[in-house]
């Protein structure tokens, strides 16, 4: 999994990233951070999927959360800047009445 983000400008950032199983591109995502009526929040375009929008619940100096109850999965997408450099995103909630959680450690790279 590759995930971008572009630094932020006018407001806002976007983002993207893809899924790459056996050499072949499997899913992909469209993603901005910015502010919608007085709150941030973070718009998710996942490949095959409609767009949802989930609203930062908890935003501090090293973690953020994103919040959406009424989405299938995941209602909750977190990103937390641990003290080593690393950064996880965390996707979470029920799914099929199951709590679930998925963890995305992603580090810093050179743009190829």
């Amino acid at each position: 999994v590759d995930e971008v983000w572009m630094p932020p400008s006018g407001g806002g950032m976007l983002g993207m990233s893809r899924t790459v199983a056996r050499g072949r591109m499997v899913e992909h995502e469209f993603l901005q951070i910015r502010a919608q009526d007085g709150r941030v929040v973070l718009v998710a375009r996942p490949s095959g999927q409609p767009r949802a929008t989930f609203t930062a619940t908890a935003v501090g100096p090293r973690a953020v959360t994103f919040e959406n109850p009424a989405h299938d999965f995941p209602q909750r997408v977190m990103y937390r800047h641990q003290d080593d450099g690393m950064l996880v995103g965390r996707i979470e909630g029920e799914e099929k009445g199951q709590a679930r959680g998925v963890d995305f450690p992603i580090r810093r790279v050179a743009c190829p």
